[in-house]
């Protein structure tokens, strides 16, 4: 007997904040534990973030459902160039270098947050949410950043056919790129050593 996957409901605009009070406590719930470790500061940041995110080129959310509560989200949009330097940003460009970082990245979908709450983790659910990321994305090109630092993360997204594309140091604080598995670049990114 298969599974029920709880629906999905996807969001292409502001119409998502009328959800934020669910998206708040679902951040805190799978971030402001190991091995994110953030804070409520970090949630109420989220939050704020995502009053301006909504109005990125390329924005998409997904929203899943059980009954009334929010057990799952994945936000994304397109990366524009120039580049952005903020957040992690500059570590996905050094660990790919110029070139490379316009070719693969720019005008690609990023995905921005994938969480799901601990009581649906294991279900199938993270993988739902980034299916419903990814499959429209222009040119099967998408992307995102992990820290290295959640083992789980790490797995996960090499489970589903994502090529890590950079290899930071495990044992700091580094953020890897990861390349979807119809990124047409996942089989020129550089395998650890």
């Amino acid at each position: 007997m298969g599974r029920t996957a709880p629906p999905i409901v996807s969001f292409r605009d502001a119409d998502l904040l009328t959800h934020s009070d669910a998206l708040h406590s679902l951040y805190v719930s799978a971030f402001c534990v190991p091995p994110w470790n953030e804070d409520e500061a970090r949630a109420v940041e989220f939050l704020g973030r995502l009053a301006s995110d909504v109005r990125r080129p390329g924005f998409t959310a997904a929203l899943a459902f059980g009954g009334e509560e929010v057990l799952g989200f994945a936000t994304a949009w397109t990366t524009l160039a120039p580049f952005p330097t903020d957040r992690c940003y500059p570590q996905a460009a050094a660990g790919l270098g110029p070139e490379r970082t316009v070719d693969w990245l720019c005008g690609a979908r990023e995905i921005d947050e994938l969480a799901v709450r601990p009581v649906a983790q294991g279900t199938g659910l993270a993988v739902d949410l980034l299916k419903a990321m990814t499959d429209d994305a222009p040119g099967g090109r998408s992307w995102l950043l992990t820290s290295v630092q959640s083992t789980r993360a790490m797995s996960f997204y090499r489970s589903q056919g994502w090529t890590q594309a950079t290899h930071p140091s495990p044992e700091g604080n580094g953020s890897a790129v990861f390349l979807s598995p119809h990124h047409p670049a996942r089989h020129l990114a550089a395998q650890p050593l």
